[in-house]
């Protein structure tokens, strides 16, 4: 399964590819969506290209993504959650279903508890997936989301497998 992982943001969206065999991960591709300054009509296009063309070149099969967490600033919040509704309208426009995360839960999946610094993220990431250096942080959160769906969806497959038993439900 090609798993497509987003890190929505209003300067920068991070974004990671990776594909799963079993339990197995292989690093796809990463990056960050560049944000022009200014108003927001028009930011918020460039995350929706920016999407589409990382859809369009990577071809993956479902999405993750970061759920926003309520910030000091009620105004950052509000501008975060219109970058992450372009990025999710984006996924959904192209035919992904997309599965949500909180921070709590990616980190704890990914460093193996939910309160791991933004280095702690990078550094597992890099040890999970093999890569020769650190990614960077909107990438390594990014590529977080995409494992922490792939491990969500391992477990899921296999609560559902223990509960067959003969072709019938237990």
């Amino acid at each position: 399964m090609r798993i497509l992982g987003i890190d929505p943001g209003l300067r920068l969206t991070g974004f990671g590819v990776i594909d799963t065999h079993g339990s197995a991960l292989r690093y796809v591709a990463s990056g960050v969506i560049r944000v022009p300054a200014g108003s927001l009509p028009p930011r918020l296009k460039s995350i929706h290209d920016g999407v589409a063309e990382v859809i369009a070149e990577y071809r993956p099969e479902i999405a993750a993504a970061e759920i926003v967490f309520v910030n000091v600033n009620p105004q950052s919040t509000l501008l975060l959650g219109q970058a992450r509704g372009a990025a999710i309208t984006t996924l959904v426009a192209h035919g992904l279903a997309v599965h949500e995360y909180t921070a709590l839960q990616v980190k704890q999946a990914v460093a193996g508890h939910g309160r791991a610094a933004k280095q702690q993220v990078q550094a597992m990431v890099q040890r999970l997936l093999r890569l020769p250096g650190v990614p960077s942080t909107d990438a390594a959160d990014a590529l977080a989301c995409a494992i922490c769906h792939a491990h969500a969806a391992r477990m899921t497959a296999a609560a559902g497998a223990s509960r067959m038993r003969g072709g019938r439900l237990r």
